[in-house]
């Protein structure tokens, strides 16, 4: 298994991955994905023996205080395998000054990164996709 940076012409394969890995909901399309790998400071894909993407992860950060690891999704037949764990640790590196924050609602998702070194936050806040802020005066 290779890690290497996503490039463009990787978009269409992890398109496929993500389609067929219940993630379809959280990418409009092709140009969609395209938009957020190009935005994500790191957006990496695991490489098969034979060149198939098997894994994707992205992740934003200022490289310094905080980070938000996006997606980390694995080809269903090559889960248990420690690809997702590569996957993040690529993405994470070495630097242990950065606290790096997910959401990890799906099932199994808590325990995969629980053995990673993520706890649940009590300090964590969100805003849901398709709100708008709200201002009260």
């Amino acid at each position: 298994m290779q890690i290497r940076s996503a490039v463009a012409s990787d978009a269409d394969a992890v398109h496929r991955l993500l389609s067929a890995n219940g993630w379809a909901h959280r990418i409009a399309g092709l140009e969609h994905l395209r938009q957020l790998i190009s935005a994500s400071q790191q957006a990496v894909i695991a490489l098969a023996d034979d060149g198939e993407i098997i894994g994707f992860a992205r992740a934003i950060s200022d490289g310094m205080s905080n980070g938000y690891l996006s997606m980390v999704v694995v080809a269903e037949p090559f889960r248990r395998q420690g690809i997702g764990q590569a996957l993040v640790q690529h993405v994470l590196g070495s630097e242990t000054d950065i606290t790096w924050v997910l959401r990890a609602g799906r099932p199994g998702a808590a325990e995969f990164f629980a053995k990673l070194g993520f706890s649940p936050s009590s300090v964590a806040m969100e805003r849901p996709r398709g709100q708008r802020l709200r201002i009260e005066v």
